[in-house]
């Protein structure tokens, strides 16, 4: 199946990353009959390495699908890269900030144009001793219920193998196994007209989500998942000011 056209910044990312990605990983790829080739999508993915969003590229792409990704602003500082970031049309999520609410607005804007957006919904490598997903926030809820657009569980695994979260160790090596494997649409049916604004809709839809990760995630490491309740993240710690100086004293 062909792509449509694509712009010339979309074209150069993939020249620069996808003959990488073949060097650097053996991937075996799972389910992409799932994922639309056209329509609206929220693709949805755990979280297990810094090199998780060059592998979901490498996935969607193979489809045939573009995509958008929800990514922290800093990427978008990044000089060159953050560039080509920008060009192609990624959305920065300005955490903890007045800008946050502009991710959710330009990811609805591209959802209502048929566009395919990949998002990670715990927002940062999980913190899960196993690497087991963990509780995810609720944005991705909210465009669910907003949009109607099917979400698409995408688990993975193998990507630690290339940088740990935990170890953060980052071992380069030829040809590392990743698998990754598309689920079909998760069955949100039941939470239809429930109001986008509460808080209890929200976790529970998101919880639902996660819940089905941790189960497909269970699926590719050929063990069973966790039962109970999602790993809560721990809130970051404050960032410290500095100190005032102290007065000098004259002896």
């Amino acid at each position: 199946m062909r792509r449509g056209k694509i712009g010339f910044w979309m074209r150069l990312a993939e020249f620069l990353v996808r003959p990488m990605l073949w060097l650097l990983t053996k991937p075996d790829w799972r389910g992409q009959e799932n994922i639309p080739t056209t329509g609206a999508a929220i693709l949805v993915f755990n979280h297990i390495s810094y090199a998780d969003p060059f592998v979901a590229a490498h996935f969607v792409f193979d489809r045939p699908r573009e995509l958008r990704f929800l990514g922290k602003a800093s990427l978008f500082r990044i000089p060159v890269g953050g560039y080509i970031l920008r060009q192609i049309q990624q959305i920065p999520v300005h955490r903890h900030s007045a800008d946050a609410v502009k991710a959710l607005e330009s990811a609805i804007d591209a959802l209502n144009r048929g566009e395919a957006i990949v998002i990670y919904p715990e927002g940062t490598c999980t913190k899960d001793p196993d690497l087991w997903p963990m509780q995810g926030k609720t944005g991705v809820a909210r465009l669910a219920l907003i949009t109607g657009a099917p979400v698409i569980p995408i688990a993975q695994w193998g990507a630690q193998q290339i940088h740990h979260p935990i170890t953060r160790k980052l071992r380069l090596r030829p040809r590392t196994p990743v698998i990754v494997s598309a689920g079909e649409p998760i069955d949100l049916s039941a939470f239809a007209g429930q109001p986008t604004s509460s808080p209890d809709v929200l976790r529970e839809v998101t919880d639902v989500i996660m819940r089905r990760l941790r189960d497909d995630v269970a699926v590719l490491r050929g063990e069973p998942a966790p039962t109970g309740p999602l790993l809560v993240p721990p809130p970051k710690p404050p960032k410290a000011t500095p100190a005032a100086p102290s007065p000098e004293v004259s002896p």
